[in-house]
């Protein structure tokens, strides 16, 4: 492992946070897995032996401090963010450290976003497959647009099998919006009781014209308007994945190769338009919690390398050169970008 200050996990034990502590040590980064359970810390440390156990909960400060102490970065990949966001943020503000979270719950990005504007040190939220590859989907085919009349974001999975921290996050959500659906319009997030609407989408080949639910609405609607001005975001699920989602006895993933993935196949179909100018990018891969990973560790890397756009607070698209950081996930990502 590296001799540089490590990068702490925190929820290293959960599905997609286990995807993170592996992509750290496949890149040889030091390693802290930090979370409430110890004793589920220390048995995948016993997995892993390189790694340092600092366990901590979201309500004991010191321990998360203690958690964060001399490290170079944070991963938070703990839901529902809506309850840990804003403790591991805060704890990363005392320690001066870059914070980056896999959020994908829409009211916990929106907070990170209006709560801690005033950040110094890098915070990126959302860096994960909802939210962080949208956005940098969409920042990358609009290329030097600043402005776009609208931007669409079509997720064609080919089955979703939640993990149980997406169910609590989803539930989580849920509550707060009292069962309303939400969609970004006319420049805001806008909550509302009408129901849910099925069209087509025409994907790119082999998947190509399929049933989707229209403003299944991701935390694209946070991401890309927080530094691009699109006042119309609007997202999509494919109808078979939005059905494993709503029931209760879809099974968890299990997975079917040496890297812990599932069999779950995505397409991101990406279309921005602007002045009756259509552009559009897409993104192929394999399982939307592994792919959380590098997205969040190449986020990682390229902050404390010093390879970003800006500081502070910022999405994905806003904080890194959008095509050129797509196109540093091969190979575990496909993109067809503008030319």
């Amino acid at each position: 492992m590296s001799t540089t200050a490590a990068v702490v996990v925190y929820g290293a034990t959960g599905h997609t946070g286990r995807f993170i502590v592996a992509e750290l040590r496949r890149r040889g980064i030091a390693t802290v897995i930090s979370g409430r359970d110890a004793a589920r810390l220390a048995a995948l440390a016993a997995e892993w032996a390189d790694v340092v156990v600092r366990p901590a909960g979201v309500d004991d400060a010191r321990a998360l401090d203690r958690a964060l102490a001399g490290a170079a970065a944070v991963i938070n990949c703990a839901g529902p963010f809506a309850v840990t966001g804003g403790p591991v943020v805060e704890a990363a503000s005392r320690a001066g450290i870059p914070y980056v979270d896999v959020a994908a719950e829409i009211e916990a990005n929106a907070a990170m976003f209006a709560d801690h504007a005033a950040a110094t040190r890098p915070v990126v939220p959302a860096m994960a497959f909802y939210g962080g590859l949208g956005d940098l989907l969409v920042t990358a085919a609009m290329g030097e647009w600043t402005a776009a009349d609208e931007a669409h974001v079509a997720y064609g999975l080919s089955s979703w099998r939640p993990t149980a921290g997406t169910r609590a996050a989803g539930q989580v959500s849920h509550e707060r919006r009292g069962g309303r659906r939400v969609r970004f319009t006319d420049g805001a997030l806008q909550y509302h009781d009408d129901k849910a609407v099925e069209q087509d989408w025409l994907f790119p080949e082999p998947l190509g014209r399929r049933a989707v639910i229209a403003e299944f609405t991701m935390a694209d609607v946070v991401t890309v308007p927080s530094h691009l001005a699109v006042p119309e975001v609007r997202t999509y699920m494919t109808v078979e994945a939005a059905r494993d989602l709503a029931r209760e006895d879809t099974p968890a993933p299990e997975p079917v190769d040496a890297l812990g993935r599932s069999n779950q196949t995505f397409v991101v179909d990406v279309l921005v338009r602007a002045g009756g100018v259509e552009r559009r990018a897409t993104a192929r891969g394999q399982d939307i919690y592994a792919i959380t990973a590098p997205l969040a560790v190449e986020a990682v890397q390229r902050i404390l390398a010093g390879h970003t756009r800006t500081t502070g607070l910022a999405s994905a698209g806003a904080m890194f050169d959008a095509a050129d950081f797509l196109r540093a996930l091969s190979p575990h990502l496909s993109v067809e970008l503008p030319h």
